[in-house]
């Protein structure tokens, strides 16, 4: 987590003016577009981040979930949101005004430099996701979208169903294809028993395949 290596004081500091709100839900916690007055911490739910890509388009950026931080690249940037919060279930959000973190930020060197190598994550998962839509075959967008979520979300106790609800629009969002594409897709890995599909629940049975067919290694 960002802030576990704040001292009590620090923490407190960032505590000052902090507001706990709670979004339903589908509800929106912030738009593209719209500039950014402090940090969005995620206290207990899952969030997606999207924005409209080419014919107005979803495409999912990445996910958030507990002990996640959103919208540090627009605050210090100076810049407006580069894309839309949303909460995928019921969800608590802390929010941090710009003053309080930046205060933090430039009496703490080691929380600086922590800042700065997210930020150099962020910005190499962005670069790295932009070649694998662009370049990758169907199938392997699709498998890379399920490992994705398997990593963000993990599995439940059963070692294979993956830890998260998504329609099969999101899951096609996030691998950027469209969703009849994305149905056929999956429908063709539940054939081959790569997965299994139990409603919207999907059990990932054959890993060791699901990372061949990503063109990933183990």
């Amino acid at each position: 987590m960002l802030f576990c290596d704040l001292s009590d004081k620090e923490l407190d500091k960032l505590s000052e003016e902090r507001g706990d709100n709670f979004y339903k839900k589908g509800q929106v916690i912030f738009y593209e577009g719209n500039r950014g007055h402090g940090l969005y911490c995620i206290y207990q739910g899952k969030v997606k981040v999207h924005k409209l890509g080419e014919e107005a388009r979803e495409q999912i950026v990445r996910f958030a979930k507990e002990g996640d931080v959103l919208g540090y690249r627009s605050l210090l940037g100076g810049e407006p949101f580069n894309a839309t919060a949303t909460a995928m279930e019921d969800s608590i959000i802390c929010y941090i005004p710009r003053s309080k973190f930046l205060e933090v930020l430039e009496n703490n060197t080691e929380f600086s430099l922590k800042v700065i190598r997210m930020l150099a994550k962020d910005l190499r998962e962005s670069e790295k996701k932009l070649i694998h839509i662009t370049q990758k075959p169907v199938v392997e967008r699709i498998a890379e979208a399920l490992l994705i979520l398997k990593e963000k979300f993990g599995l439940k106790e059963d070692g294979k169903t993956l830890d998260v609800i998504l329609t099969r629009r999101e899951i096609g969002d996030l691998a950027g294809v469209t969703t009849e594409t994305t149905i056929r897709t999956l429908s063709e890995l539940n054939k081959k028993h790569v997965l299994l599909l139990n409603g919207k629940r999907i059990e990932l049975v054959d890993i060791p395949n699901l990372l061949r067919l990503a063109n990933l290694c183990d």
